[in-house]
């Protein structure tokens, strides 16, 4: 009895791990090939109220976005009418609509899966429908408004639509496949095999679903499953520099043939790529093998992501250790606009010239890097001449700011706040200011963080007092009305933990703010720009008043955009740090 109740158990456990375990063999993942130089795909859907949350946040965008691309398609309209046409019909497309009611109208399933991918480098685009015939109709309303029918051709049965660029010498590929569309930019004359595989007819032989590498990714940098991106560089960087990848090489030879034209060089001997350009690339590669990114959070009122660039060991090495004696680095701070960086230039110098060194023993011998040689034979001399102090001494530096504003286009902004920069020798910057500006000679600092007022005479340019303070191992200036208290605190402030290079925080207040300064500004501008051409031509007609409009709109719709975008956000932060393996840049977003 005991050995046919563990047999029945064993079974209802095998049974319900087979049925967890089960994958949707017609995922887009599946037919990505497991060694794809880049991948970007959602593993998981997000659930219903954040993805609510979200499509709400992008109708809010949208009436300014699209403004941005009829702008763009009245710009294009006298250079290339097709798609200034085609812009203005996916602009309809939108208008009046929110995003989820659009994606109905083109059969597109928003709470689907998709993966953008490369077949060697040749990217395609694979995504979850809900209606396959109200995308293509949402294709076909796209062809009709671009004035040009794509060319429709048959594999094996499956149809496809395609367009030949003579100029770039490829074609775009357009397919409806089961209940996916397909999207791919392929070499013109592309050979069977890549075709069907594209189209997804033929399946690699080991698929990035069943390999697992992204999830593997995704777990190790703490991304979540909404959306996942990986760029292998140790496979692209060669693939590209061996004359083998069929996109590359249509690509360089329809530019070797245009150069030909204008030149007369002859194509082959453009076409001709030394052995010695794969393994310069596979030694760039080596330095930077991976880039990645994703998200690390994802609600409706927080977007957190982080990109990682995985590193050789010995720049990891240089960097990871290392804590950078800047006040403030590795602080948690909320003034409207802080950040700081950190610059230690002794251990810069050092990578630096030892990177040259290396190039020098062993340069590029890939005629296209010849230019990468020269730049580092630059660099060894211009990193001796860093060493020369006050710069060869620098840490880091920061900037606070608490106001920024100015009443005109014309005036100059009103701020206040503080700079730091850390130094390994703060007394002998300050001895450089006090010689190179003799009323600063006056000032007594010691390195106790005490704030010393600066003479008048120095502050009538800010209209407002400002003070000196002097730490262990940092310089700081206060400028405005209660700086001087803010000035002692800030040089206490915690400086970078081990691997810690920058820091910044920004308030949507301050981001509101500046935009609408760059606003003013740009205005300022293009009004003496419009008014110093009509004063030298003033018969510039009708075309070039068009051309101005349609420059003031354009103007006027991006910083709508902008706008648009300020007025959501509470607060935006960042860092970077070196660990001991990557290169990780961290971003946070919070909105109102």
């Amino acid at each position: 009895m005991r050995s046919t109740t563990r047999t029945l158990a064993l079974a209802i456990a095998g049974v319900l791990l087979a049925a967890c375990g089960h994958k949707d063999k017609d995922a887009p993942l599946a037919f990505v090939p497991a060694d794809t130089p880049y991948v970007v795909a959602n593993l998981d859907v997000l659930d219903d109220d954040t993805r609510g949350a979200l499509l709400a946040q992008a109708d809010a965008q949208l009436p300014a976005q699209l403004a941005q691309m009829n702008t763009a398609a009245d710009q294009l309209a006298a250079k290339d009418p097709d798609s200034a046409r085609l812009l203005r019909a996916f602009a309809a497309e939108l208008n009046g609509k929110s995003i989820e009611t659009f994606a109905q109208n083109a059969g597109l399933d928003i709470k689907g899966y998709s993966a953008l991918y490369g077949l060697g480098l040749a990217p395609v685009l694979r995504f979850q429908l809900a209606d396959a015939k109200a995308f293509e109709g949402f294709v076909g309303r796209l062809e009709t408004a671009y004035g040009k029918k794509f060319d429709v051709a048959t594999v094996d049965g499956q149809s496809y639509r395609r367009h030949v660029s003579a100029e770039s010498g490829t074609q775009v590929v357009l397919a409806v496949v089961g209940k996916q569309a397909v999207a791919a930019v392929l070499p013109a004359d592309a050979a069977q095999p890549l075709l069907r595989q594209a189209l997804g007819l033929d399946r690699p032989a080991k698929n990035l679903q069943d390999d697992g590498r992204l999830e593997k990714l995704a777990k190790a940098k703490g991304y979540q499953k909404w959306a996942v991106g990986e760029l292998d560089l140790a496979r692209a960087l060669p693939l590209a520099a061996s004359g083998k990848d069929p996109l590359f090489n249509a690509m360089f030879k329809a530019h070797a043939e245009a150069e030909s034209a204008k030149t007369g060089e002859p194509v082959a001997n453009q076409l001709q790529i030394p052995p010695s350009c794969q393994a310069d690339a596979e030694r760039i590669a080596s330095r930077v093998p991976e880039l990645s990114f994703g998200y690390t959070r994802l609600e409706a009122k927080h977007q957190d992501m982080r990109w990682d660039a995985s590193l050789a060991s010995d720049i990891t090495q240089a960097f990871a250790g290392l804590k950078v004696e800047l006040p403030g680095l590795g602080a948690d701070v909320q003034a409207p606009f802080d950040l700081a960086v950190g610059l230690p230039v002794a251990q810069l110098r050092a990578f630096w010239a030892a990177q040259a060194d290396a190039v020098a023993a062993k340069p590029f011998a890939c005629p296209a890097l010849s230019d990468l040689n020269d730049g580092f034979a630059k660099l060894g001399p211009a990193m001796q001449k860093a060493a020369i102090p006050p710069f060869g001494d620098l840490l880091g530096a920061r900037l606070a700011l608490d106001s920024f504003d100015t009443a005109s286009a014309g005036s100059l902004p009103t701020f206040s706040g503080r700079l730091v920069l850390g130094t390994s020798n703060p007394a002998g910057l300050l001895a450089m200011g006090q010689m190179m500006t003799p009323a600063l000679a006056q000032l007594k600092l010691a390195a106790d963080g005490k704030p010393v007022a600066l003479p008048a005479g120095l502050t009538a340019m800010f209209k407002q007092p400002a003070w000196l303070a002097m730490g262990a191992k940092s310089l700081a200036l206060g400028i405005g009305a209660g700086q001087d208290a803010k000035l002692a605190e800030t040089l206490k402030e915690p400086t970078g933990e081990a691997g810690r290079m920058l820091r910044m925080h920004l308030n949507g207040d301050m981001y509101l703010s500046w935009v609408d300064i760059m606003q003013r500004k740009a205005d300022s501008l293009a009004a003496t720009t419009a008014a110093l051409t009509g004063s030298n031509d003033a018969a510039s007609g009708d075309e070039a008043a068009a051309a101005l409009k349609a420059a003031t709109a354009a103007r006027k719709a991006q910083f709508e955009a902008m706008r648009a975008q300020a007025e959501r956000i509470k607060t935006l932060d960042a860092e970077v740090r070196v660990d001991d393996k990557d290169l990780i840049v961290n971003s946070r977003t919070e909105l109102k």
